[in-house]
């Protein structure tokens, strides 16, 4: 909420809780109303006080039409920590979606030889930091912790480089390692 809205939500609110002790202390009888007839007969009667009173009551008058009618609504920060990425610069805003760098980890981690099939997912927090899972299918006779470990540096590279994002973590589970089909003509 802006500086001006929430100040004037916070006076509006403290005459609203001042009008309502006013009303507790009559209506048990703390407080006499002549008493406070007095009193506002001898401020209307004095023409600087009765200005001063018009205008703040037109003000008050204002406020509670801006505060029933134009609420402001809340940023939509949850819709952009879950559809991506967004990255603000002065000449504006650039949105990068977690599909395109779910694309982007796919097709490094594709590129590599032993790879048989890959699922990506690309987690954000509200920072922008990336967490990266892949779940890869492997193919037989590929060494795994070499696979993975160049895996790993290459997405954070190319994120990186890509779509100047730096990548938390990267987390890769092997789901299956798939035999190599095997030529009939080489039997």
């Amino acid at each position: 909420m802006k500086f001006l809205e929430r100040a004037s939500l916070i006076i509006f609110s403290l005459i609203i809780l001042i009008i309502a002790i006013v009303v507790c202390m009559l209506t048990v009888g703390w407080l006499n109303l002549s008493t406070v007839n007095v009193v506002l007969v001898n401020a209307l009667n004095d023409i600087t006080i009765s200005n001063i009173m018009l205008v703040v009551s037109i003000l008050f008058i204002l406020l509670a039409i801006r505060n029933i009618f134009f609420i402001s609504s809340p940023k939509k920060e949850s819709k952009e920590f879950s559809d991506g990425v967004l990255l603000q610069n002065e000449n504006g805003q650039l949105l990068i979606s977690k599909e395109t760098i779910e694309n982007i980890v796919s097709n490094i981690a594709k590129g590599f030889e032993g790879t048989q099939d890959v699922e990506t997912r690309v987690v954000l927090d509200k920072e922008n930091n990336l967490n990266v899972e892949v779940t890869l299918y492997v193919q037989e006779n590929t060494i795994i912790k070499d696979l993975s470990s160049k895996i790993q540096v290459k997405i954070k590279e190319a994120v990186k480089a890509t779509a100047d994002l730096d990548v938390k973590k990267v987390d890769i589970q092997i789901k299956n390692i798939t035999p190599q089909e095997v030529n009939v003509a080489e039997k």
